[in-house]
Formats: structure tokens, sequence, C-alpha cells
């Protein structure tokens, strides 16, 4: 394990959607860099999980509803009740739908992962953006999962594409509107990332040209440490957008 930069141990994190996949990955990078992390998700013990594989003492567990504007209100309060303080925000949860034809998607459905994919961002941009305005030292770091989807779509994904889409449009208003706060908004996107999202993937996923094949995955831990050499830069630089993907994923080329 290496040892914490000396720079990043006394910064505080939020990650949403923290307790599987993605977000453990990038809470258990970050906080082996240093950083306290404030878990958030839906699952109080998937994050005590995450909390248990990371160093002693470097995280707090605030089970916290995405879909829920006054659950995400109550986890930024007590952030800033337990710290004072907030560097970075990964916006990370994230939701899809079952592969349907698009005639066929509910608007149930469709609000659902808008409110989790994107609104859920909103509102903790929001938030994080009031804290880090305001806080001394001024500034901090957010940075947004968008997905190779936010480039290009799977068949049968036009809920969770839309959003993600929509992410690269909220990371470029809130970074240039962060400038004056030093405030520095980034986004990656991920491609193929071993997690429970991706088990699927290995029996095969519809192609474009209606075949199903297997694809190609990565270890999530490359995506964590990717988030954390984002979050460990200093405020004069930014990564505005990385794509982390399986090197041999059909998203390259033509298939």
């Amino acid at each position: 394990m290496t040892e914490p930069k000396s720079d990043n141990k006394n910064k505080i994190a939020i990650v949403t959607g923290a307790g599987t996949g993605v977000g453990r990955a990038a809470s258990l990078a970050l906080m082996q860099s240093g950083f306290t992390v404030a878990l958030a998700g839906r699952r109080k013990e998937k994050l005590e999980e995450t909390a248990s594989l990371g160093p002693a003492g470097k995280a707090l567990v605030v089970p916290a509803d995405m879909t829920d504007a006054g659950s995400i209100a109550a986890l930024f309060a007590k952030v800033v009740e337990s710290y004072g303080r907030l560097d970075l925000l990964f916006n990370n949860a994230g939701m899809g739908t079952p592969a349907m034809p698009f005639e066929d998607l509910t608007l149930q459905q469709w609000q659902a992962v808008v409110d989790t994919n994107l609104t859920a961002a909103f509102l903790c941009t929001q938030h994080a953006f009031r804290i880090m305005k305001d806080q001394t030292p001024r500034g901090g770091r957010i940075i947004n999962n968008g997905s190779i989807s936010a480039h290009a779509p799977r068949p049968f994904s036009a809920a969770y594409t839309s959003t993600k889409h929509a992410i690269t449009g909220l990371t470029k208003a809130s970074n240039l509107d962060g400038r004056a706060y030093d405030i520095a908004v980034g986004q990656i996107d991920i491609g193929n990332a071993a997690t429970p999202m991706t088990d699927r993937m290995v029996d095969g996923v519809l192609q474009p040209d209606g075949r199903k094949m297997p694809e190609p995955r990565m270890d999530s831990k490359a995506v964590g440490d990717a988030v954390a050499y984002m979050a460990g830069l200093p405020l004069d630089a930014n990564v505005l957008f990385m794509t982390v993907m399986a090197s041999k994923m059909p998203f390259v080329g033509r298939g």
C-alpha cells in the first residue's frame, strides 16, 4: 500500500454509490492516497464493508438516498458538521433500465433514471459549490462519472445514455461556473469496469447488429486509481475529461 500523499492527508471527500463497484474502488483509492471519505449510498452494510477494506479512521458511513433531496442535503450537512469542509465530490451513483425497445420504456422508468443519474448529481454539485466557495482555503474539486455512454449508446439504453450525455453538459457548465470560486470540475468516462453492473457481459451483450457477444472487462481498481489521480491534482490543474476503458472492448472503430 502506498503512503498517503502529504497534501491529501487532511482532505475530505464524498463518494456517492460508495458501497459497490466503481464507487467502492474509488473510495478505497482515495482513502489510500490520504483522503478521509464520506461513503454515501442506500445500503449501510455495503458502505460499512467498503470502510472496513480501507485504512482505519479514513471513512465516514452516511446512508443516503440519491432520489431524495432531503437525504442529499442531510449528507452534506453531516460532512460539514463532522469535518468543517469538503475538498472533493465524486458524483458516481447511477442506474439504468432493463434493455427494452425504445417505445416500451415507461415514463416511470425514465424518471427514475433521470432522478438518480442527473438530478442527484445536480443537487450534489449545488451543495458542494455552496460549501467550497465559502470555506478556507477556498475551492475544491468535483468529478462526475460519465460513461462510455456519454459518447455512444448501447442498444435499448435511451434513458441511461440520455442522462450520461447530460452529465457531460453538467460537467462543462459547472466547471465554467466554478472558476470564480476555485472549483475544478471534471468527468471520468468508464468502459467495462468489472463490477456487479457488468457481470452480464461475461455471458454476452447485445451489439448494434443484433448479435450477443462477450465483452472484455478491466479491473475496477484501474478506475479507482484514475479517480485518485484526478483528485490529487492541485486546483490550478484539471482533468476535464478522461476515458478509462477495457483496452479491447468494442468502442473505438466499428465494433
